[in-house]
């Protein structure tokens, strides 16, 4: 619960005859926090290419090892073709020596669909994209830790978009709009993410902000859920910056500013798991520099006993429910924050 002080509260089809590995068949809800675009069939067949279409709008399949990004190791993130929504990075990245692009987990759980695909004479878990309802390939159950999902992709449905592009207002190549590099996100778990994130939201140079549960076992775990210290998630803030006018190091020393990393699974009178000190990294250089902090820290002598924060690789991120976000903007008060 919360204490408050308030101041006024596949392998794929195409590997015919051998064995096809199922995915997860449970189709997911459409999120209702994207804007869905639809184009008539005439318009997709302008935007895109030949083979875009065929694969995007058709759920055509490109042949094994033939695809630009199966082996592509260049640091940033995978886009969808057709509308740009941001969908997989490169550090979720992995050979699955199937010959197609793989990946653990998406950027966002709800920027993907599932469907069932009953095709071909098998039954597998199709994949789409949330917004646009692009065909982006299959999901299976043979995929690495943490998650244990191979999310196999067409490289024909993907743009990708390298670390440390500018890419404000910009579209690919067909078109579409381009979302922001994964270098220009931070996870960072405090406690209490209403304190949290207001903390982040007063700093020049963050563009948005938003709550959620990062680090746990149980998928698209509710509030609920997370409450009963028992999925594993921290309650956490995504914070989405602009590196021209804040870098991820200065976003470190707000971090430990804000609370008190000595504390273990707490923050003040709020108990649990949840409530850990941690930072969940997207890339190697982001890992570096939290440990670079954090030694800082403890060498500071600003604090009695030693910092419990954790530093580990960001894994999926649900969104909390609509009402936490900007908690204490909409509803006044304070958390337990340094």
């Amino acid at each position: 619960m919360k204490t408050l002080l308030f101041i006024g509260a596949a392998w794929l089809s195409m590997q015919g005859s051998l064995t096809v590995l199922a995915g997860p068949t449970t189709t997911t809800p459409r999120t209702n926090m994207l804007e869905k675009i639809t184009k008539t069939d005439a318009e997709w067949r302008a935007q895109l290419t030949p083979e875009q279409y065929r694969i995007t709008r058709q759920k055509g399949t490109e042949p094994a090892f033939c695809g630009q990004f199966y082996d592509h190791k260049t640091p940033g993130i995978y886009t969808c073709v057709c509308c740009g929504l941001p969908l997989f990075g490169t550090t979720a990245k992995f050979n699955s020596g199937t010959g197609w692009p793989s990946f653990f987990t998406p950027i966002d759980p709800t920027y993907v669909h599932t469907q069932a695909d009953r095709s071909h004479g098998m039954v597998r878990t199709e994949i789409l994209c949330a917004r646009c309802d692009a065909h982006l390939g299959h999901v299976f159950e043979d995929g690495p830790p943490p998650t244990g999902l191979r999310y196999c992709l067409n490289s024909a449905a993907l743009q990708f978009v390298a670390n440390g592009t500018n890419r404000t207002n910009e579209t690919n190549a067909t078109g579409a709009a381009v979302a922001e590099a994964p270098t220009n996100v931070a996870i960072f778990a405090a406690g209490c993410f209403w304190g949290v994130e207001a903390a982040f939201r007063k700093v020049k140079g963050v563009c948005r902000t938003e709550v959620g549960y990062i680090g746990g076992q149980t998928e698209k775990p509710t509030y609920h859920d997370v409450c009963t210290d028992r999925t594993g998630h921290a309650e956490a803030v995504r914070v989405v910056f602009d590196p021209a006018l804040v870098s991820y190091e200065q976003l470190l020393q707000v971090f430990f500013a804000c609370h008190d990393p000595t504390q273990i699974n707490r923050q003040g009178p709020d108990t649990g798991t949840q409530y850990r000190s941690a930072i969940f990294y997207s890339t190697p250089a982001q890992a570096r520099a939290a440990r670079a902090a954090k030694a800082q820290w403890e060498k500071s002598g600003k604090h009695a006993r030693p910092l419990a924060t954790q530093i580990v690789p960001a894994t999926a991120f649900y969104r909390a429910e609509e009402y936490h976000q900007q908690y204490l903007e909409k509803n006044g008060g304070e958390c337990h924050l340094q």
